[in-house]
This record gives structure tokens, C-alpha cells and sequence, in this order.
């Protein structure tokens, strides 16, 4: 099942999308039920929006083994956690901001989780439980900033710029997110190929190890770590994150005015 949030005729909901392009508007939100409100789209006829609005995103470093041997890092111990806020959030085909302080932005593909209900001191075998499903994420990393702030034991602001975490095209249920096809292109040309199975820390272990910290509520989103291949985009770029059985999210980027 694909479930995505749009906007269409100013009004901004839930649905079903089918194969065929039909979206099936739901009552309410998905973090409530999937009910029917009997209303039927197209594809065509919508605008797609990120599939959640304004979550807690929690993101995880240096989580691909290969990603870890490409920067020369051992394997961390434990999840390496920090977090985005709420505005870095952008949906499909909406402009990623180079912000006037860029200096060496890099693209990040990454499998995203959704939360899909309450989650607090749960297991490894029953964390999946509580997943909704899973979109496209990139984790938009300004690196001249995120190095100096790591160098003082901190990470917001190099990963905290305002449309620093695209998010789409929908929300994929029913998935087996551990040997997932993740891919980043740039312009075309694919710059990061990797398969989940590769990641250090699962996502039923990263949902365990958080949820023992703080309770994880329904519309919270873990960016699952990128793989190895990350790099720069300018302005005038398009950044394509594609994984397997979700889709592909497309972002242009564009200077800050």
C-alpha cells in the first residue's frame, strides 16, 4: 500500500494511490485509520506533498559499513543519533535551498521510517509493529558547518537548514526494510547504490534503542543512515532519491535569494 498526502483544490489530505495513478482520498488521517471518504483523484490532478507534516526527524550517522570504510571511521558501537527540525522538511519536485552560507552541500539517500504508533521501551521483535512504513529521505548536509560543530561534540545547524530534508513521494507499507535497493542520482547519473541489508544498526534495533530513551509518537520519522557515495550539488542541480518499493522523490536545488 502507498500512501500519500497532497493538496488539491487548496485542501490538503490523505489517500490510497493505486498503480494506475487513482488515489482513494481517506476520511482522516492514516495515523488514525484508513477509511475511505469515498472521493476519488488523480494523480495528475494533485499536488504531492511530503507524506508527513512537521514530524520529530531523527537521524542516524555513519550506519553502512561501507560508508563507515569510505570515511575511514570504525564501526560505531552504538547509534550514532542526532536530530532535524521540523522546517527542514520539503516534499516531491519542491526546491531544495542552497543557503547563503553553503560552502560544500551533499546530497545523503536514505531509507526513512514512519512512525506509525506510539513506541516506548519496545523490542527488537516488536518494533515493526509500530512502523507505518517507509519513503525516500535525503539527509541535505551543509559539511564545512557539520564538521566544525562535530568537532565540538554537536551536530544541528550543518544539517538544519530549512529544506535541509526532503521527504516522498509516499509512504510504502508492508516492506521488509532490511535488504532495500537505495539509490541517489544526480543529475541522471546514479552517485549512490546500495542495498539496506549493508546498514550497521537495523531499523527494528534502531527503534528499540531510542524508544528505551523517550516515547516515539505516530508521525516520527528516523532517516535510517545514507550509504557510501555522498557528495556535492550546486544550484541548478536535481537530486533523485529512489528505494526500492517506494518510489522516487526528485528535488531541484536553487540559491538562496
Amino acid at each position: 500500500m502507498k500512501i500519500v498526502r497532497y493538496r488539491a483544490d487548496e485542501i490538503i489530505n490523505f489517500g490510497i494511490m493505486e498503480e494506475d495513478g487513482t488515489i482513494r482520498e481517506l476520511a482522516g488521517s492514516p495515523f488514525e485509520s484508513l477509511n475511505p471518504s469515498g472521493t476519488i483523484r488523480r494523480l495528475n490532478e494533485v499536488q504531492l506533498l511530503a507524506p508527513v507534516e512537521a514530524p520529530r526527524i531523527i537521524g542516524v550517522g555513519l550506519n553502512y559499513a561501507e560508508h563507515a570504510r569510505e570515511v575511514g571511521k570504525e564501526l560505531p558501537s552504538e547509534p550514532m543519533l542526532f536530530m532535524k527540525p521540523s522546517t527542514t522538511v520539503i516534499g516531491p519536485d519542491e526546491a531544495i535551498i542552497y543557503p547563503r552560507q553553503g560552502k560544500n552541500v551533499h546530497y545523503e539517500a536514505e531509507l526513512a521510517v514512519v512512525i506509525g504508533s506510539p513506541a516506548r521501551r519496545v523490542s527488537e521483535a516488536a518494533a515493526l509493529d509500530h512502523v507505518l512504513g517507509y519513503t525516500c529521505g535525503n539527509d541535505v548536509s551543509e559539511r564545512v558547518i557539520q564538521f566544525a560543530e562535530m568537532q565540538t561534540g554537536t551536530m544541528l545547524i550543518g544539517k538544519g537548514f530549512d529544506t535541509f530534508c526532503p521527504l516522498g513521494p509516499c509512504i510504502s507499507t508492508d516492506l521488509d526494510p532490511g535488504n532495500l535497493q537505495v539509490q541517489a542520482r544526480l543529475n541522471g547519473d546514479v552517485k549512490q547504490n546500495e542495498r539496506t541489508s549493508d546498514l550497521i544498526f537495523s531499523v527494528a534495533q534502531l527503534i528499540s534503542y531510542i524508544s528505551a530513551a523517550f516515547t516515539m509518537l505516530p508521525g516520527d520519522v528516523i532517516m535510517t543512515g545514507t550509504p557510501s557515495g555522498v557528495g556535492p550539488f550546486v544550484p541548478g542541480d536535481v537530486v533523485e532519491i529512489e528505494v526500492e518499493g517506494i518510489g522516487t522523490l526528485r528535488n531541484p536545488v536553487v540559491a538562496e535569494e
